[in-house]
């Protein structure tokens, strides 16, 4: 994620309609056009106030909290932590996908798990775990293995150091107007329309920035 401000929100990379019946149009609608366009509108605004800062990506932005002016802080953590993560969710979903893993993750995800089922039986565990708001995440860790992690509200791995590769969207927004309070009912949901070809591609990605 390397744009720059004044950051823009990118289109879906599929229709609305196309993750029917797993996540219905008017959710996708909302949650991309209202929502993840919001905090694009906030980052925005914030970087309006400090030239310098202007020049930085998302993950700079992200990274960099120290070296941000103590009052555009937690604006800037917030609104650039929720444009990463929702741009994240969004491209890793897609209609015409396998079900399961393939290729180096499928092994990645035996080695770390013992295989997808038990894989699937703990990242859903994670999901169901977060109070509140939040996501669940699969990364990579400095040590090259794949690991689960919880994050609250809109803090995102790169700020533990790690390299994800796969994340669900726990806020409410992402689900109640289907689904209601029936989060369990959502992930079982979302995990028809995982974009897996695109997990092995970020899984190769986080490869490759290691060496």
């Amino acid at each position: 994620m390397n744009q720059k401000y004044p950051f823009e929100n990118p289109p879906l990379p599929y229709g609305y309609r196309e993750l029917e019946p797993f996540i219905d149009e008017q959710t996708l609608h909302f949650h991309h056009d209202k929502h993840l366009q919001t905090y694009v509108d906030n980052l925005n605004a914030a970087l309006e106030q400090d030239e310098a800062l202007q020049s930085w990506t998302l993950e700079q932005l992200i990274l960099g909290e120290e070296q941000i002016p103590e009052s555009l802080r937690t604006p800037i953590k917030n609104n650039a932590g929720g444009v990463y993560n929702h741009i994240f969710y969004f491209e890793g979903m897609a209609p015409h996908h396998h079900l399961r893993p393939e290729g180096e993750l499928k092994q990645a995800l035996h080695r770390a798990f013992g295989g997808y089922d038990e894989f699937w039986k703990q990242m859903k565990a994670a999901a169901l775990g977060v109070f509140g708001s939040g996501y669940a995440w699969l990364c990579m860790n400095p040590q090259g293995e794949l690991v689960i992690l919880k994050t609250a509200n809109q803090e995102t791995p790169l700020t533990h150091g790690l390299c994800p590769i796969l994340t669900v969207d726990v806020w409410e927004h992402a689900y109640y107007l289907k689904n209601q309070n029936r989060r369990g009912e959502y992930l079982n949901a979302w995990a028809q329309v995982i974009d897996w070809e695109k997990a092995e591609q970020r899984y190769l990605d986080c490869m490759q920035a290691q060496k």
